[in-house]
């Protein structure tokens, strides 16, 4: 069962490792390209506030963004800022998230998030934890996948597993880390592909920040994954 109050303070503390991370940089360290194609790591900071107050959005009601167009505009605006402006935005649109998580909710609603997807409001806040953990990784501040704590790669894992479950791109699947399995991809009959790896490189892959080089898949090669 998700317990929401506990995933806050997940949150909270992710977002606390980020900021101490993120304080060291200076500002033309914020310039440099991230690991997201295309995107300097002020974009990542920009992203990831604008991230907060999106969710803030859903827990209340609201459409999480104004429209793509919107959302891209806002993060591109906000891209080059000064560091000292990037700190104050995360920490303000992070207390933000935490007051709106904080209110008298009913958590079993459902909530809509971008693109049509719906999901219960008690699992917005794993989905921002998931936001800051993989985001200070595409920083390339030097915290890896396997920094990650066992407890959110195991979740992660299960969460994008499900996610691909049922995907026509994806043929049946099995992963393992050679103690815990999840199953993914279409359902049916036919062979499936077994995937083994550590943690943090089944991780990797699902979420498309690895290529999957470090995994072994028997049964078949190692098949391709659709975008997020």
């Amino acid at each position: 069962m998700v317990d929401h109050v506990r995933d806050l303070a997940s949150v909270r503390d992710a977002t606390e490792r980020l900021l101490t991370a993120v304080g060291e940089l200076d500002d033309v360290s914020v310039t440099e390209p991230s690991r997201l194609p295309g995107w300097t790591r002020g974009h990542v900071l920009a992203h990831l506030s604008r991230n907060a107050d999106a969710l803030v959005n859903v827990l209340r009601g609201r459409p999480m963004y104004a429209s793509e167009a919107a959302r891209e505009a806002d993060i591109e605006r906000d891209a080059p800022r000064p560091l000292r402006v990037h700190l104050a935005d995360l920490r303000e649109s992070a207390d933000r998230f935490q007051a709106a998580g904080a209110a008298p909710a009913d958590w079993s609603r459902t909530v809509r998030l971008r693109n049509g997807v719906t999901d219960a409001a008690s699992r917005v806040p794993f989905r921002r934890w998931v936001e800051v953990e993989l985001h200070h990784v595409d920083l390339g501040l030097g915290y890896e996948l396997e920094d990650l704590p066992e407890e959110f790669t195991e979740r992660e894992i299960g969460f994008l597993a499900e996610r691909f479950t049922g995907h026509p791109d994806v043929p049946p699947v099995r992963l393992t880390d050679g103690t815990r399995a999840w199953s993914t991809g279409r359902e049916g009959n036919g062979p499936r592909v077994t995937v083994t790896g550590s943690p943090a490189g089944l991780l990797g892959w699902l979420a498309g920040r690895r290529d999957g080089s470090g995994l072994t898949a028997t049964g078949g090669p190692l098949p391709g994954l659709p975008p997020l």
